[in-house]
């Protein structure tokens, strides 16, 4: 009987199959025992009867762009990537600091 093997590698995404880019600006979560559902929609500008609507309502609803379903153990590596991201992010965009007094 062999050995068990480890074979480190590292998985980047193919985008051969791949749609194109999907915009969202909303991300609504929810989760179960086994999983996060993290449910992204685009939000538009309200038109005069959006507005009206959402005061009667007090909703306004926004199309669904897509719908993950992600395994719990997925989610800490996915906090983590996000915060890393958003650092560099905050470095590589942060308007610097503004010359002169502060008052």
């Amino acid at each position: 009987m062999s050995e068990p093997r480890q074979v480190n590698f590292t998985i980047v995404p193919d985008d051969r199959h791949a749609g194109g880019r999907t915009y969202a600006n909303f991300c609504a979560i929810s989760h179960t025992p086994f999983d996060f559902t993290l449910t992204f929609c685009e939000v538009m500008p309200l038109s005069e009867e959006d507005v009206k609507s959402a005061q009667a309502e007090q909703v306004i609803r926004a199309p669904v762009r897509a719908r993950l379903a992600v395994p719990v153990q997925v989610i800490p590596t996915l906090i983590a990537a996000l915060q890393e991201q958003m650092r560099i992010y905050s470095e590589s965009y942060a308007s610097p600091p503004a010359k002169g007094p502060v008052h």
